[in-house]
């Protein structure tokens, strides 16, 4: 436990350190694998994962993600469906980051805004 922090809520802790919460943590590593699926870093495994909709006509981001269809209700969790919402809220310059470095540094701005 850190000096002075003992009596804080964890909330108000995580704030204090300027740490983000569980959820959004989680959230930033899904939307760094993804970036990461869709720059190629998993090349035998990207048949199907994800299915990008590219456009100049969208709001945002020029590349969407296309969320899947599922008939099970169990399948709402799994990753794709996920990040699917998160990703095409993201501004552009995240998105067509040229790094990893410069989407996560983008990527943590983003997120401050966007849950």
């Amino acid at each position: 436990m850190i000096r002075g922090l003992e009596y804080l809520s964890y909330e108000d802790r995580l704030r204090e350190l300027g740490l983000f919460s569980p959820k959004k943590r989680r959230l930033r590593g899904d939307l760094v694998a993804a970036f990461q699926y869709l720059k190629g870093a998993y090349r035998k495994d990207r048949e199907g994962l994800l299915t990008k909709v590219c456009s100049d006509r969208a709001r945002g981001n020029g590349c969407k993600l296309k969320e899947g269809r599922f008939r099970l209700v169990t399948r709402k969790k799994f990753f794709t469906v996920r990040v699917v919402k998160h990703w095409n809220r993201l501004p552009r310059e995240a998105v067509d980051a040229p790094s990893l470095e410069v989407f996560k540094a983008t990527l943590d701005g983003a997120l401050s805004n966007l849950v």
